[in-house]
């Protein structure tokens, strides 16, 4: 069974390391036929698909299904985006849910502590799955709470102390926002090859996709730019190229 790193790194070596954030505003109407589409008409510049809280909870668990099943059938990887964060049973409830409706693997926050977090990973890749958590987010409030300094072992910022975790329990990557490429640098030198990184916030949020990858980032999560592009498959793919180096 390969593992969601290795099958997400497969798939970007041809299709570029763009992840698609199709994340609706939740007034939009018929939100699965629009994600079905994007994914049939994008696929060929993305590796992966993203599906955050608010675009889950309209849909029902069928719809959800058959959104993965696609995503699956034309080769992309698919990430339930749902910020996971609570106790053992609970994350083990939920994941079993989300790996029956066919993700592939699901964002967490390192705050659950990293006891947690360790058997998070543990049952998650026994499955086949991954496990990603936040670092830093990429909204520019995130520096409130992810730059706050605190003390376990030693004094360090917050988003110091969630690398360290992530690194420990061997997840699959973390999040840094393409806003902080600072950040996303410092992650990099210090995680190596050991895990990846992904960055939402290019394009609409301010992040440039070369100047990130040039720092360390080895998956770009876009959203609006290229959700709400004139034509969001000539975006998709400059990005890829982006991406790719080219």
């Amino acid at each position: 069974m390969l593992t969601f790193k290795t099958r997400l790194s497969q798939i970007a070596k041809t299709n570029g390391k763009v992840i698609l954030a199709n994340d609706y505003d939740p007034s939009v109407k018929n939100l699965e036929t629009k994600t079905l589409s994007n994914i049939k008409k994008l696929h060929p510049y993305l590796c992966a698909i993203k599906l955050n809280f608010h675009l889950l909870l309209p849909l029902s668990g069928k719809q959800i299904l058959k959104i993965n099943k696609t995503a699956h059938r034309y080769g992309l990887q698919t990430i339930a985006d749902i910020k996971l964060n609570d106790i053992g049973n609970t994350n083990r409830v939920t994941t079993e849910n989300l790996w029956n409706l066919g993700f592939d693997a699901v964002i967490a926050n390192p705050i659950m502590g990293l006891d947690s977090l360790k058997n998070l990973v543990k049952s998650a890749h026994k499955n086949g799955k991954g496990v990603i958590t936040l670092c830093h987010m990429s909204a520019p409030e995130a520096k409130l709470s992810y730059d706050i300094e605190v003390k376990m072992q030693k004094k360090q910022q917050l988003y110091q102390l969630f690398l360290d975790w992530a690194l420990t329990a061997k997840v699959d990557g973390i999040v840094v926002g393409a806003t902080f490429p600072k950040i996303i640098q410092y992650c990099s030198k210090k995680a190596g090859k050991k895990l990846d990184i992904f960055s939402p916030g290019v394009g609409t949020q301010g992040g440039n996709a070369n100047e990130v990858i040039s720092s360390g980032t080895n998956y770009l999560i876009v959203g609006r730019t290229i959700l709400n592009a004139k034509k969001p498959i000539d975006v998709a793919k400059s990005l890829q190229s982006d991406s790719l180096g080219k």
